[in-house]
């Protein structure tokens, strides 16, 4: 069997990310800092991925904007067919309840006080089981943080390679305001509910009209 050497991996999956912001053609926060720097796909190549990426495009369909709107909140938050399904289902399609269960995923939660430099990041520390909830130990990135949750990094993982640059992400990161983040203790509360504003607008009742279907 060829072993497929990590740094390709992580070549293959840079561009990966890359294509889809592109063809969605909107700055997902997908690539870590590199999305707030002049390396930015969407800043060097602002057009579709493709050989006929930069040619004139016809306008989209009323379907095709709604499928994009589902693509954006299914890449930012990491979620499947189904748990977008069920999402949208379960809360007939009322924008703030769905940006507010959106917002409380643990994974989110931990990009959000900074313990991560993209989202797809606190999704694997949460299922590596770097990260605790009131001290337990959670690897389920669904997991809904609640008001007065504690969440910290476990410290026997502070001192691993993926968290060298922790320190540097708490002086940029600015931590919204129904969360508090003690530094210090690499830890976070939650102390209100999600307000829903996030750095990227989505269109929920484009996504509400796609499963209304």
């Amino acid at each position: 069997m060829v072993r497929v050497p990590k740094k390709y991996v992580e070549y293959k999956m840079k561009r990966i990310k890359e294509k889809k912001e592109r063809a969605l053609g909107t700055k997902l926060f997908l690539k870590a800092e590199r999305c707030n720097s002049h390396k930015c796909v969407m800043i060097r190549r602002p057009y579709r991925p493709g050989e006929h990426g930069q040619k004139r495009r016809r306008a989209i369909s009323d379907f095709g904007k709604q499928l994009q709107e589902k693509q954006k909140i299914q890449l930012v938050y990491g979620l499947t067919n189904q748990q977008m399904r069920r999402l949208f289902r379960g809360h007939s399609g009322n924008p703030d309840a769905i940006m507010v269960e959106l917002e409380k995923r643990l994974d989110r939660v931990v990009y959000l006080l900074g313990f991560a430099a993209s989202p797809r990041i606190a999704r694997q520390l949460v299922s590596h089981g770097h990260i605790l909830v009131n001290g337990r130990k959670i690897t389920s990135a669904s997991y809904k943080v609640r008001e007065g949750n504690v969440v910290s990094v476990r410290p026997q993982s502070r001192e691993r390679k993926v968290f060298s640059d922790v320190q540097e992400y708490f002086k940029k990161h600015e931590v919204p305001t129904w969360l508090s983040l003690d530094k210090s203790a690499w830890e976070g509360t939650c102390v209100s509910k999600p307000s829903g504003e996030t750095l990227i607008s989505f269109d929920i009742n484009l996504v509400g009209q796609y499963y209304m279907r």
